[in-house]
């Protein structure tokens, strides 16, 4: 994997028998709980990339906050239309002895 990414530990997909993985790339990597919250009501019009810009600065980092909310946002869609109302947690921005 890239080398100081957030997925450079993480296993890449293994073919069968010798084979060819079906899918090249790496298996999800493991995420552990996320530190130093804060709690945020997700309001109309929220976006992943948006409370990134708002929270840390980057646009780039909205996987920072869906790291840390698993359970309730779907990383394939940016929107969070159907979590409004709902709390989610902001992580730190960067962690002790985290990379950027």
């Amino acid at each position: 994997m890239a080398k100081g990414s957030r997925y450079e530990n993480a296993p890449a997909f293994t073919g069968q028998d010798g084979q060819a993985p079906i899918f090249p790339g790496a298996r999800a990597r493991a995420i552990g709980p996320a530190a130093g919250v804060l709690e945020y009501t997700v309001k109309d019009g929220d976006r992943l990339d948006l409370l990134a810009l708002y929270f840390y600065n980057d646009t780039r980092k909205w996987w920072r906050i869906l790291d840390a909310n698993p359970d309730i946002v779907f990383g394939a869609d940016l929107t969070l239309a159907e979590n409004v109302g709902e709390t989610i947690l902001i992580p730190r921005a960067v962690e002790p002895g985290a990379r950027r």
